[in-house]
């Protein structure tokens, strides 16, 4: 239970870009169909791109691809290069005048951990594209989880290894939630079955460290971004709660969770194949979130 990709839905392909020797990189995922999409942003120092027009007062209601990426804001450049293959492939919403690819996007802060001088830009985006497919992305320091860390209260050396993970589960019906997160949090990393700290700072806990009034400055140089998607039929309201609940998921293993330093922010997509019990995907949603927050960490030790 709970092994498994957001390419386990149907019509959904995903692809990183790894840059291992700078400690950045990008992932893309991609339904050319288009998707009912929804977010959630909850952290205070977010990066991002298309997010308002996920809200449900506003026109749009489906999504083409969305991107998650390294490299800080600079990283936001990626979507550029998405945009451009998804065009070329004649995927878009259609004004009438062109196709226009609809491409949500938000970036952690990987700047200080290999090259700040190198970051994913639109090439970036555009192989990451290239490299899609209907098959599992791999888990660990790979695309927007390369040069990702977590649990950096004491600074960059006592910091433990984040990167990226995913997560599925296929309901009664054949309704499947799942979930891809790159993990690059402030706090520690928490199995929350059993309680237990599976990644983060050395030597202490970012909850003490704060609690002692001994913690470094890392305002904005952390987050946890990613995106949980299913097959079941939503309306755009109902994928704002799915990347809510997703939320939970980072709140469940991520302690402390949604500070200021960190900018949280949740993609939520429907593709519409199946009718499913909501209740019920918002309850598998929070464990698939959870789940691939864990698989980033403890892949990326291996």
């Amino acid at each position: 239970m709970y092994k498994g990709c957001l390419t386990d839905i149907g019509g959904v392909t995903a692809g990183h870009y790894t840059d291992s020797e700078n400690k950045t990189g990008c992932t893309v995922v991609m339904i050319a169909q288009g998707a009912v999409a929804g977010v959630d942003v909850r952290g205070s120092a977010p990066g991002t791109r298309e997010t308002d027009l996920l809200r449900p007062a506003n026109l749009v209601e489906h999504a083409h691809a969305f991107v998650i990426s390294g490299g800080s804001a600079f990283g936001l450049a990626t979507a550029d290069g998405v945009m451009h293959w998804l065009e070329e492939h004649g995927i878009g919403f259609d004004t009438g005048c062109a196709r226009v690819p609809i491409v949500p996007a938000a970036v952690l802060y990987d700047l200080g951990v290999g090259s700040a001088a190198v970051r994913p830009d639109a090439q970036a985006g555009y192989a990451a594209c290239e490299n899609a497919a209907h098959k599992p992305l791999a888990q660990g320091p790979f695309g927007a989880g390369t040069g990702a860390s977590v649990g950096k209260a004491a600074g960059q050396h006592l910091a433990g290894r984040g990167g990226f993970g995913t997560a599925s589960m296929t309901l009664p019906g054949g309704v499947i939630v799942a979930a891809g997160f790159a993990v690059n949090a402030f706090g520690d990393i928490f199995d929350h079955t059993n309680g237990q700290k599976i990644a983060g700072m050395r030597g202490g806990s970012v909850f003490e460290a704060m609690m002692q009034g001994s913690t470094q400055d890392f305002s904005a140089q952390n987050t946890t971004i990613g995106i949980v998607g299913t097959n079941a039929a939503l309306t755009k309201e109902q994928a704002g709660k799915l990347a809510a609940v997703g939320q939970s998921g980072i709140a469940l293993c991520v302690r402390p969770a949604h500070t200021m330093f960190d900018g949280d922010t949740v993609f939520s997509f429907a593709t519409g194949e199946l009718q499913g019990n909501f209740h019920a995907v918002l309850a598998a949603a929070e464990q698939v979130c959870a789940y691939a927050i864990m698989h980033a960490v403890t892949e990326a030790e291996k």
